[in-house]
């Protein structure tokens, strides 16, 4: 009897060992496969960062090496020095943080009337909104631009900020956050006098801290890398964005020969204030958790 009972707990502590073993193996496969994918994900960028240093020989000769033969800044002068760089970053850092700024507060605003506020064609406004999510942005460009010309305001900062102040997902976003926030919170607010504005302002707003977070990243990086709605709502040089201007340098418009170290670092610089943004906030993206209150 035992001997019976020894047998079954070694055959038990046999096939524990093994399904460890078994998922130890597979958690080594998954850790490879995705170290791969991300290599195979990064690789691209960090040939862009390495080539921006590169010479324009050495960068034409060896495209992928990742270590430049001479290590040069050439290519960050020239683009400060003797290109229109300045009056690029200047532009999409004005339009940037306005339309950034915009956003969140309009998107906040129409999110929190659907969500909350009780009006005819409530289901109807919503029901558009969820069109628009679903037409591609390519499709709006010549209504967008019809509008922008008979406004008057092409070839002006007012054309390239106004339309792109309220974004679709923004909306849907706020709107979903501020349905999952008690009912409770904003009566009470009402018993103490607070009007529908400053029950949003004050009460509400604060603790939807984790959705803002979200529509400033989104729009940030929206509104930095936009490029269709600036070719068809501008066309004077002074008001040239660094999407547009990098898209110039990348098809040979202002410049001789390949120079990728030129293109490639103008590319590079871009990427910076995005990542700076996402990783300042990324710990606020989206915690639904923040804020929460007991009913």
């Amino acid at each position: 009897m035992s001997e019976n009972v020894s047998r079954a707990i070694t055959r038990t502590g046999n096939g524990a060992g093994g399904g460890r073993q078994r998922r130890g193996r597979a958690g080594w496969v998954l850790y490879v496969a995705l170290i791969v994918l991300a290599v195979i994900y990064i690789f691209p960028f960090l040939v862009q960062v390495a080539s921006s240093f590169k010479t324009e020989e050495d960068a034409t000769a060896n495209a992928l090496s990742l270590v430049p033969q001479v290590w040069t800044t050439a290519a960050y002068q020239q683009l400060f020095a003797n290109s229109d760089f300045p009056v690029w970053l200047q532009n999409s850092f004005l339009v940037t943080v306005l339309v950034t700024c915009g956003r969140v507060f309009f998107d906040s605003l129409a999110g929190y009337a659907l969500a909350r506020l009780q009006f005819r064609g409530r289901g109807v406004i919503f029901a558009l909104l969820i069109a628009v999510m679903a037409v591609p942005g390519v499709v709006l460009l010549i209504p967008k631009f019809l509008v922008v010309n008979q406004l008057g305001i092409y070839d002006s900062y007012a054309g390239m900020v106004l339309p792109l102040l309220v974004d679709a997902a923004g909306v849907f976003i706020m709107k979903n956050f501020f349905e999952a926030i008690p009912r409770s919170v904003e009566e009470q607010a009402r018993i103490d006098g607070a009007g529908v504005f400053r029950t949003f302002w004050s009460v509400v707003l604060p603790m939807a801290r984790p959705a803002l977070m979200t529509i400033v990243i989104l729009s940030f990086q929206g509104s930095w890398n936009e490029l269709n709605h600036f070719i068809i709502s501008t066309q004077d040089p002074a008001l040239t964005t660094l999407t547009k201007g990098v898209a110039q340098l990348a098809s040979g418009q202002l410049s001789q020969g390949n120079q990728f170290p030129l293109k490639l670092a103008a590319a590079a610089l871009m990427t910076v204030p995005v990542a700076i943004v996402f990783v300042v906030f990324q710990r606020r993206i989206m915690n639904a958790s923040a804020g929460a209150v007991k009913e």
